[in-house]
């Protein structure tokens, strides 16, 4: 099981979905400075791609800096530097088109848009005040047991 999540889709490149995927996951916080990174053999059983296309992946995470290849104990994330405003931008800009993109689909208007990722957002994180809900208590718990 791969410690990102990708549902690879036809017509685009599987290298540079994984090599978002991954780039995704690390800047965003899910995996964490220190954890353990899947093997080449690991990327390509459980995407189904060729095993050159996983190494060329782990290559290109290293030469980003974003993974540190130990010998004899195996490709970790290293220190994720901190996203530029234009580089998260950038890795969210698919999910926000397709959020955007059902919002319309559904009828919803940008102010009520606006104030459904509010209340998901406060749900998940607390509000600015400094006030949490119960799930923004869980979530945090989640992420400080990781």
């Amino acid at each position: 099981m791969l410690p990102f999540s990708i549902s690879l889709r036809a017509g685009a490149s599987p290298y540079r979905q994984v090599v978002y995927a991954a780039t995704k996951a690390i800047l965003g916080g899910v995996l964490a400075e220190g954890d353990a990174f899947p093997s080449v053999r690991e990327m390509s059983e459980a995407l189904k791609i060729n095993p050159n296309t996983a190494q060329k992946v782990v290559a290109e995470l290293i030469r980003d800096g974003l993974l540190i290849s130990q010998p004899g104990i195996g490709t970790i994330v290293a220190r994720a530097p901190r996203a530029t405003a234009d580089e998260r931008r950038k890795l969210l800009s698919s999910d926000v088109e397709t959020l955007v993109v059902e919002a319309r689909r559904l009828g919803v208007d940008r102010d009520e848009l606006h104030r459904s990722v509010d209340a998901r957002w406060f749900t998940l994180f607390g509000r600015a005040d400094g006030t949490t809900t119960r799930a923004a208590r869980v979530a945090s718990g989640a992420r400080a047991r990781r």
